[in-house]
């Protein structure tokens, strides 16, 4: 029992630590081998796409060495793996973050229908105010210019009456003087 637990202990032990994230590049399906080169036999495949946990690099063979998503183990050359994510992974994000996009873009688009609407009406309303204004400037002026002739023709009617009323002082000043005068009765009683 010792030995199997040192084994196992010993195994666990050779085994890297770091398992970096990958994917088995995009070129259908790759067989993988229980060695660092295509000279070891092949003990399974890999789909493109497929993630995988890269857990070493041989320098000399250029190979890698992974972990597939249900546990086994085996190298392949490094040219078939690629760094992070696959594009089988990212294109539903992708395709999520593009319907989003065409979602606000159709959004915005609406509130920019709806501004347009919305500044249309302004610029009929403000034609409208336009129009009501000018039309209330020329009533002011026709107002004010009936205002000045009736302050005129009332200066007119006030002078006739006070040139009449001068006159008829003066034709009663003229007349006045050559009126009889009544004689005062004289009672004298004594």
């Amino acid at each position: 029992m010792k030995k199997v637990l040192f084994i196992g202990a010993l195994l666990c032990a050779s085994m890297p630590a770091w398992a970096a994230k990958g994917h088995i590049a995009d070129d259908a399906y790759v067989f993988f081998h229980s060695g660092p080169s295509n000279q070891y036999r092949i003990i399974g495949r890999v789909n493109s796409g497929e993630s995988v946990d890269i857990l070493d690099r041989n320098s000399q063979t250029e190979y890698v060495q992974i972990r597939t998503s249900n546990g086994k183990t085996g190298w392949l050359p490094d040219a078939l793996v690629g760094q992070g994510e696959s594009k089988l992974i990212e294109l539903p994000k992708l395709e999520a973050a593009l319907a989003q996009s065409r979602s606000t873009i159709s959004e915005q688009a609406d509130t920019i229908e709806q501004l347009n609407s919305s500044l249309e009406q302004l610029q009929n309303e403000s034609s409208t105010y336009t129009d009501q204004i000018r039309s209330l400037k020329t009533e002011i002026r026709d107002l004010q210019s009936q205002i000045a002739n009736m302050d005129q023709s009332n200066l007119m009617r006030w002078l006739t009456y006070g040139g009449l009323i001068a006159f008829g002082g003066v034709v009663l000043g003229l007349i006045v003087p050559h009126l009889p005068r009544r004689r005062k009765r004289s009672d004298d009683w004594f």
